[in-house]
C-alpha cells in the first residue's frame, strides 16, 4: 500500500482494495476514434482502470480514472469499460465504486462521448437501489461527471486537489474564482453534494473501506450485521447530558461507541450517520440543537426546526437505508418549522419529502424522543403517526400540537396573567406531557435516559424479522 498523499489512479485502487486482491478487467480495451490525430496517441487503458477485488473480505467492482492518459477524459471506450464494470456487479450484487481524476468529455469523440455519458447515467439509475454506489474525487469532476457523482448514493472528496463542479466558478454570472471557488471540497460539503472531505487520497480511500464494511453489498441483503462485543445491557448515565448536541448521544448509545456520520458539514441541525446496536447496522437520524467540543463547550447554537436542507439531508439518507434494508432510528427534538421567507418557499415541500420517506419506508423504524415533539413537524419525523413501530420517549419530552403557553393565549385571549399561567401548566400536564401521549397509544414507554441503549437493542431484535407489503406504485405521488 502506498504512503504518498497523493497517488496515481492504480495506487489509488490497490490502496482501497485489500492487498494483492485487484483483478483488472479490459486491461487492453481502447479508443476507437481516429480522428484530431487520434491515431497517433496511445491512451493506456482509454483513460480509466477497471476491475474487482476484496474490502475486508467483501467483493467490490472499481473504476480509476488516469489524468496522465490523455487526462483521464470520457470517451467511447473509456465509457463502456465503466459499463461493463456495472453490468458484471449487477450479476453479483457488489458495490461499485468510482475513483473520479478527469478534464472531462473526450472533445476528439464529440457524439460518441455524449452517448458514453447517457449510457453511464442509465447503468448508474438501473444500479440504483440495488448496488451502493460510491464515488471519490480526486481531481477534476466537472460537467457532465458532476452529475455522475451526484448519481452515486454517497460522494467523498480530497481537500486540497479535487473539483467538483457543474459549470466552472468563472462561467457563473457575477461569480469569479477568487471571489468564491464554488468547485472546492468545502463548497461542496456545505452545500451538501459531498458526503465527507478528506484530508488527503489516503483518507478518502480509508473512509470508502470502513463505509463498505458496515452497509450491505446489496439490496437482497438482510442488512449488515457483525459480532457485538459490547454490554448489551450497558447503561448510558450520561445521555441525558446529550439530549441538545445529539450526535454526542448517538455516539455514547452505539456500539464501541462507533458512528459513521453522513454530510457532517451540512444541515448541521440533522444529524445522518450509521451505528451499530448489537452489531446490526442502523440508520441514525436525530435533530440537533447544539454543537459542543470536546470539552463540552458550545461552539454552535441551533434551532429545534425542520429546514428544507435538513428535511432533504434526512429524506435522501432514509430512502437509502430502505432501500439496503437497514432499520431506522431517529432522536426527535422539534419545535416547528424554521420561518423565514427564503424558507417559506421551499419548506412545505421538503417536509413532504421527508415524511413520504419516513412514511413509505418498509424497514424497522423506531423513534425516541428526547426533547420537543411539537405540530406538524414532529409528525414527520418518522412519529407512530407516519408508520413508526416503536416509539419511546423519555420522562421530560413535550408532545403536542403547540407550545403550552402560546396555546393558553390563544384559547384565553385577554385574561390576566395569572390566569394564563395556570392554563398553561394544565395544558402542558393535560396535552403535552409525555404520559398524555402514551395514554393515547402515540408512545409505546416511557423510559429513563440511561436506559435508552438496552431498549433500543431489545425493539430492534424484536423488528428484525419485520415484513410488510405495500402496493405496486411506480413513482412518488407528489
Amino acid at each position: 500500500m502506498s504512503n504518498a498523499a497523493q497517488l496515481s489512479a492504480r495506487e489509488r485502487i490497490t490502496s482501497l482494495l485489500d492487498d494483492n486482491s485487484f483483478v483488472e478487467v479490459g486491461a487492453f480495451i481502447t479508443k476507437r476514434s481516429t480522428d484530431f490525430n487520434l491515431a497517433q496517441k496511445e491512451i493506456p487503458n482509454d483513460g480509466v482502470i477497471t476491475g474487482y477485488g476484496l474490502i475486508d473480505g467483501n467483493p467490490v467492482y472499481v473504476y480509476s480514472q488516469d489524468s496522465s492518459s490523455l487526462g483521464g477524459s470520457v470517451g467511447e471506450m473509456h465509457a463502456k469499460k465503466i459499463t461493463a464494470i456495472y453490468d458484471l456487479a449487477l450479476k453479483i450484487g457488489a458495490p461499485v465504486i468510482g475513483l473520479i481524476d478527469s478534464s472531462g468529455m473526450r472533445l476528439q469523440e464529440s457524439t460518441d462521448a455524449l452517448n458514453g455519458f447517457g449510457e453511464i447515467y442509465l447503468k448508474q439509475v438501473m444500479a440504483s437501489g440495488v448496488i451502493p454506489q460510491i464515488t471519490a474525487i480526486f481531481g477534476n469532476c466537472g460537467g457532465g461527471l458532476a452529475v455522475m457523482a451526484s448519481l452515486s448514493d454517497f460522494s467523498f472528496i480530497e481537500s486540497k486537489n479535487a473539483r467538483l463542479f457543474l459549470q466552472t466558478p468563472n462561467s457563473l454570472q457575477g461569480n469569479y474564482k477568487q471571489k468564491l471557488d464554488t468547485s472546492d471540497a468545502h463548497f461542496n460539503a456545505l452545500s451538501g453534494a459531498v458526503d465527507y472531505v478528506g484530508t488527503d487520497d489516503l483518507d478518502v480511500l480509508n473512509r470508502i473501506r470502513e463505509l463498505i464494511s458496515i452497509i450491505p453489498s446489496n439490496n437482497e441483503e438482510e442488512g449488515a450485521v457483525t459480532e457485538c462485543n459490547d454490554d448489551l445491557n450497558r447503561l448510558v448515565p450520561a445521555f441525558s447530558q446529550e439530549l441538545e448536541d445529539t450526535k454526542s448521544a448517538l455516539i455514547d448509545i452505539a456500539d464501541n461507541n462507533y458512528f459513521f456520520e453522513i454530510k457532517p458539514e451540512y444541515a448541521k441541525e440533522m444529524v445522518t450517520g450509521f451505528i451499530r446496536l448489537n452489531g446490526i447496522t442502523i440508520g441514525a437520524i436525530a435533530n440537533r440543537t447544539k454543537i459542543l467540543d470536546e470539552n463540552g463547550k458550545t461552539i454552535q447554537q441551533l434551532d429545534s426546526v425542520l429546514t428544507t436542507e435538513g428535511c432533504k439531508k434526512a429524506a435522501g439518507f432514509v430512502q437509502f437505508c430502505d432501500a439496503f434494508d437497514i432499520p431506522l432510528l431517529t432522536l426527535t427534538n422539534l419545535s416547528g418549522y424554521k420561518a423565514d421567507v427564503n424558507e417559506e418557499a421551499t419548506l412545505a415541500k421538503a417536509s413532504a419529502e421527508l415524511t413520504y420517506a419516513f412514511a413509505d419506508a418498509t424497514v424497522p423504524k423506531v423513534n425516541l424522543i428526547v426533547g420537543k415533539a411539537i405540530g406538524s413537524a414532529y409528525i414527520s419525523m418518522n412519529s407512530k403517526h407516519i408508520g413508526a413501530d416503536y416509539v419511546f420517549a423519555l420522562p421530560s419530552a413535550q408532545i403536542g400540537m403547540m407550545d403550552a403557553k402560546l396555546a393558553a393565549q390563544i384559547m384565553y385571549e385577554g385574561e390576566s396573567s395569572e390566569v394564563i399561567n395556570e392554563k398553561s401548566s394544565l395544558y402542558a400536564s393535560l396535552q403535552n406531557g409525555a404520559m398524555s401521549a402514551a395514554k393515547r397509544g402515540y408512545v409505546d414507554n416511557i423510559i429513563e435516559p440511561e436506559t435508552v441503549r438496552k431498549h433500543l437493542i431489545y425493539a430492534f431484535e424484536m423488528l428484525f424479522t419485520k415484513s410488510e407489503a405495500r402496493p405496486l406504485k411506480k413513482h412518488r405521488s407528489f
